[in-house]
């Protein structure tokens, strides 16, 4: 693990994922790793149900990482990955809070039925347990609590990393303080990335959550028929 990426998510951790791919940092883990990386959701259950951390098994093919839930954990990586770096990835703190409020945060209203699901079931438990109901007690809507753990997670952040180790960094810094943090030439007539995945998670969880409000009342609909099927047999 070459860099432990700190800053919460909502925070450009996208935008910096393919930074850091680019500038041969990677592969990145990211949150989406989770999902595209069976067996990735139980290994982190594991951690938040109070078992050992297996970071070698987490972060086999990565040599970096940022977002959730890794950030979460940044002191225990450092202390297994000592001659990492820590990249700690801020915005505004206004705006952090509504961009989670109308994206990620949609995937906790999801019914909790879902998380039978083996699809999308372990990633929904796991968010929910570590973060909306972990991490934020249940209460992110309540903007004054929410932001007071994110700006008390970043002073913290800034606190125990020793300086030359951290880098505090915006997306709107582009590619100089990071490639001059990471020893690393700057691309060449490459813009920095700039992803944003608000639209999409919002769009997937509204989805996950309509599904599961129609899949059982089809489920409902269906029996019945069976139901009134037998009925009539009499």
């Amino acid at each position: 693990m070459k860099v432990i990426g700190a800053g919460f998510p909502r925070t450009g951790t996208m935008s910096l994922q393919a930074a850091l791919n680019r500038l041969g940092v990677g592969p990145c883990y990211h949150m989406r790793s989770i999902v595209e990386e069976q067996g990735q959701a139980a290994l982190w259950q594991t951690m938040v149900d109070g078992g050992e951390a297996d970071f070698n098994a987490i972060f086999a093919n990565f040599e970096s990482t940022v977002d959730a839930p890794a950030c979460f954990y940044y002191k225990e990586l450092m202390g297994k990955y000592p001659d990492a770096k820590v990249l700690l990835s801020l915005r505004d703190s206004e705006r952090w809070h509504s961009s989670v409020l109308e994206s990620i945060y949609l995937g906790y209203l999801v019914p909790r039925w879902m998380e039978i699901m083996p699809s999308v079931g372990p990633f929904l438990k796991l968010t929910r347990t570590m973060v909306w109901e972990g991490l934020f007690e249940g209460r992110l809507p309540d903007k004054q609590f929410a932001i007071s753990i994110y700006e008390a997670h970043n002073a913290e952040v800034q606190k125990v990393v020793p300086s030359e180790k951290l880098l505090i960094f915006n997306a709107k810094d582009g590619w100089e303080p990071l490639c001059a943090f990471l020893g690393v030439p700057v691309p060449e007539g490459e813009p920095f990335p700039h992803l944003n995945d608000k639209a999409e998670a919002r769009r997937n969880f509204i989805i996950l959550r309509t599904m599961g409000y129609v899949l059982p009342l089809v489920g409902l609909g269906i029996v019945g028929a069976l139901i009134w099927g037998l009925l009539s047999l009499f």
